[in-house]
């Protein structure tokens, strides 16, 4: 199965699927239109890799524009403290949502994006939390992080 798409630039690009589950990148030439000027491979993990990293940046391209078109809607990265007491807990302990009003919508940790993580993925040490909200509940989620003594 091959799927291909033009850019706005005129680039002409598409993923080919093969039976055996093998996928490839491809570049056509843009001179010859059915010629092939660059042929790359994907191993299942280098193609969820780059779907996540698509979708993830699309997510927060989307979110930052809604931004400008909500008033008073921010989006803010939240680091988590090795200190925090929801290191290593589950993110529906924070209760982030019902406490501030303001919504998780992806974790950065160690060069990858959890976009919209259930409420059973666990925070690490140094993950950063992408939080939506006003300005209130962006400084309470802070809070709520910062804190070694959490109200449940």
């Amino acid at each position: 199965m091959r799927h291909d798409m033009v850019t706005e630039s005129g680039r002409r690009l598409g993923v080919v699927s093969h039976r055996n589950g093998r996928r490839d990148l491809v570049l056509y030439d843009p001179d010859d239109p059915d010629g092939c000027s660059a042929d790359i491979p994907l191993t299942d993990d280098e193609a969820e890799a780059l779907a996540d990293i698509l979708g993830a940046s699309l997510i927060l391209g989307q979110l930052s524009g809604l931004r400008e078109q909500a008033a008073g809607l921010l989006i803010e990265q939240i680091p988590i403290p090795a200190a925090s007491t929801y290191v290593n807990r589950p993110m529906g302990d924070a209760k982030i949502r019902s406490r501030t009003g303001a919504s998780i919508v992806a974790v950065l940790r160690a060069g990858e994006v959890i976009v919209s993580p259930a409420p059973t993925f666990r925070f690490a040490a140094g993950d950063v939390v992408v939080v939506v909200g006003n300005r209130q509940g962006l400084d309470a989620a802070g809070a709520i992080f910062a804190d070694d003594n959490p109200a449940g």
